[in-house]
């Protein structure tokens, strides 16, 4: 059986692994944030 649902736009697929990616950046960021001691805004110069 052929599955032919698209893997891009707002198709389940896509919306499960942005979510993902999205949790995992948050994660490392939180976890960057603890180690350093600085924000991510200082880390990268804005602030």
């Amino acid at each position: 059986m052929e599955n032919n649902e698209s893997k891009f736009g707002f198709v389940n697929f896509a919306e499960t692994w942005n979510g993902r990616l999205a949790m995992l950046g948050f994660v490392i960021g939180v976890a960057t944030e603890l180690l350093t001691g600085q924000g991510i805004l200082s880390q990268i110069g804005l602030m």
